[in-house]
């Protein structure tokens, strides 16, 4: 089988992938994440949103749930392959082996854990999640949490738990547990300019 391109040169310049739960936190610690290390923060669903010019929500509609993985697996593809990027992905990007497989073999990746009760605090008045369209939203979560831990668990390198502290104090930590050379390329990085996104 071809490959489909190695992670960028270099474990110091290794995206940095968040994976878990939809409420987990992804991109309020991406954001906060990339900045202590002067990185780019990318979340792929907003990606995604602005290649379809939709939200996800209106993908789901038109194309199903099917439709919108096939779109979201070519855009980790794609994403994957940057260098020095926090990437904050969609909670149901672990459910298909491919992108299970490139986040991986391509990224350093963090499972932000959160406890069924932490996600129902946060989501149970999202209406905007097409996954919790249900009659009883909080049952939906605790099954895609018991499908989906295994998952995140499987491809991390890092298992932090997400609801209980604050975002700086969870962020120092992840950070505390980084490979040194991560470290020392963000204290390296510190031209103008860098670590936007």
């Amino acid at each position: 089988m071809a490959s489909h391109g190695a992670a960028p040169e270099g474990a110091a310049s290794r995206p940095i992938v968040l994976v878990g739960m939809m409420g987990s936190g992804k991109s309020t610690v991406g954001r906060r994440l990339a900045a202590r290390l002067r990185r780019s923060f990318v979340d792929a669903d907003k990606v995604l949103e602005e290649r379809c010019g939709v939200p996800i929500a209106t993908v789901f509609e038109l194309e199903g749930e099917e439709g919108f993985r096939r779109r979201e697996a070519a855009i980790l593809d794609e994403l994957t392959r940057q260098p020095s990027i926090v990437l904050a992905t969609g909670g149901g990007a672990v459910m298909r082996d491919e992108n299970r497989r490139l986040l991986a073999e391509r990224g350093l990746v963090i499972f932000l854990q959160a406890s069924l009760a932490d996600l129902w605090q946060r989501l149970r008045r999202d209406r905007t999640r097409p996954l919790l369209q249900t009659g009883n939203p909080r049952e939906r979560i605790a099954e895609l949490l018991a499908l989906r831990e295994p998952l995140y668990r499987e491809i991390a390198t890092l298992t932090v738990v997400s609801a209980r502290q604050p975002v700086d104090e969870l962020v120092a930590d992840i950070i505390g547990r980084l490979p040194e050379e991560i470290r020392a390329e963000s204290r390296a990085d510190s031209g103008p300019g860098s670590g936007s996104g």
